[in-house]
């Protein structure tokens, strides 16, 4: 009996354990499938995501070199609407300029004389016989309509004396910058620095928006004939000393490698690339003493001794002063068109502008006028300071300060008021992209008037328009010029 009962217990334990052997094994496959299945699904949550990644990141790259690739193109397109895309002072320009991806500007050899030292200087210089004194107004008008104002570095010209101003005389006195509490000062001691200079290599960097670049290829016979001037203004003499070894000399003078830096105080106008006009137009008189100038802009690093460029471009053929012709246009219509598209200033005010000159009689350039082009390259100047160039300057200035300050949409209209008094040698501009290396500007300038669309827009944001400057298009002009209709612009060229 006591047998029976222990095999019954043993019997009841055994089936017990077996249960529990069964049971275990079917919870345990249970527990570790949803631990599997949690595993996988992270495994792939992990994979998509990486490939996610890797596709938005390839994604990503290829638009960046689809950008790119586009800018490439139209920066060389043939089209104008896509060469008007191109922005050839964007530091993207510039850095696929260096990589060697951009095409570089259309160049050809420069015929100059074999070595400076064989260069022979004229003994004389070239004899004024249209203008035999010029002399300049200093004092502005500081009343207008019984309102008193400070004086403008330009003056306040009238319609009438601007007009007056393109009849030559003899003995002739015009406006020409420089006015008596005007501004743009220079330091006694650059004053009497210049007083030496017979022969001037000038450029200009203003609001810091250019470095320094040294000239190459500079022989000792230029070194020591020229003197290499860079004006600056009080911002960019900041800019230069924080990021150029500047060095000075026993008399105070600051140098820049070749260049003497020549600050000048109390900027005349609002408009940065106003300022730069003054020395670009004006050589004549920050330096008077000079019979020569070269300007060349401050993105420019010149490649060609400057000796061999006033050999070439003025004693050879006797000309007295050699500007370049511009590249796309011809036409100062189709340059202003350009400079529209392009928001080099306030499109209506350019208008206005052409308007003026085409009530004024100014017609668009065709193959029967006597110059290559009304548009000029203005980025390098050679001239000689005769009396008749030095009007001209004096013009051409007036102009920038009157108006806009695209001093190349007003270079051909005073060729054309002067009647063919005034003669200059264009060179082609093959030859002038040989002249330099061009450096990207240290930023990309804009100024709030340059995206003004429309004259109400100007009025309504006063703080858009310039205070110093431009003033000839905000002052009642003697015409009617809501009957002007500007001549049509055929868009077969680049942008530029």
């Amino acid at each position: 009996m006591e047998n029976d009962v222990h095999r019954s217990v043993s019997s009841r334990a055994a089936r017990r354990n077996q249960h529990q052997q069964t049971k275990d094994p079917e919870e345990g496959g249970l527990y570790g499938g949803k631990l599997s299945q949690e595993y996988s699904m992270k495994i792939l949550w992990r994979r998509g995501f990486i490939r996610l990644i890797l596709t938005g990141g390839i994604i990503w790259m290829l638009l960046i070199l689809t950008v790119l690739l586009f800018h490439i193109w139209s920066c060389q397109s043939s089209l104008a609407f896509f060469a008007a895309l191109c922005n050839k002072d964007s530091k993207v320009y510039g850095m696929l300029n260096t990589m060697g991806l951009v095409a570089p500007p259309h160049r050809c050899a420069i015929p100059v004389a074999d070595h400076p030292n064989s260069v022979v200087i004229p003994e004389k210089r070239t004899p004024d016989k249209v203008i035999q004194r010029l002399s300049y107004i200093m004092e502005d008008k500081i009343s207008t309509n019984g309102n008193q104002s400070s004086p403008l570095f330009g003056g306040h010209q009238t319609w009438k004396e601007r007009d007056e101003s393109f009849k030559i005389k003899p003995d002739m006195k015009v406006h020409c910058g420089f006015i008596q509490g005007g501004g743009e000062e220079m330091a006694q001691k650059d004053i009497e620095y210049v007083k030496k200079c017979r022969f001037v290599l000038a450029t200009g960097i203003f609001d810091a928006y250019d470095t320094p670049h040294q000239p190459s290829n500079i022989s000792k016979r230029s070194e020591s004939l020229f003197c290499f001037l860079m004006v600056v203004d009080e911002v960019s003499l900041q800019f230069i000393k924080n990021n150029v070894t500047v060095r000075e000399d026993n008399d105070g003078g600051q140098w820049v490698g070749i260049w003497r830096l020549i600050p000048l105080k109390h900027q005349p106008y609002d408009e940065p690339r106003r300022n730069g006009k003054v020395p670009k137009i004006l050589t004549h008189r920050l330096f008077p003493q000079a019979e020569y100038s070269i300007w060349i802009d401050g993105k420019m690093e010149l490649t060609v001794d400057p000796l061999l460029l006033l050999e070439r471009y003025l004693w050879r053929g006797k000309n007295t002063f050699a500007i370049a012709q511009h590249k796309h246009h011809r036409n100062v219509y189709e340059e202003a068109d350009s400079n529209k598209r392009r928001k080099r200033y306030a499109r209506p005010l350019i208008d206005l502008q052409m308007k003026i000159y085409r009530y004024e009689g100014m017609e668009p350039w065709d193959e029967h006028k006597n110059t290559l082009s009304d548009v000029p390259e203005g980025a390098i100047i050679i001239r000689e300071h005769t009396a008749l160039n030095n009007l001209f300057s004096c013009l051409w200035f007036n102009e920038v300060h009157l108006f806009t300050p695209r001093d190349q949409l007003s270079f051909g209209y005073v060729v054309y008021r002067l009647s063919g008094a005034f003669n200059f040698f264009m060179f082609p501009n093959c030859e002038y992209n040989s002249i330099f290396v061009l450096h990207p500007h240290n930023r990309e300038h804009s100024s709030k008037v340059e995206w003004a669309k429309t004259i109400s827009e100007l009025k309504k944001h006063p703080e858009l328009i310039e205070s110093k400057g431009g003033l000839g298009l905000w002052t009642p002009y003697p015409g009617n010029l809501d009957l002007v209709v500007l001549p049509p612009v055929a868009r077969t060229s680049k942008a530029g």
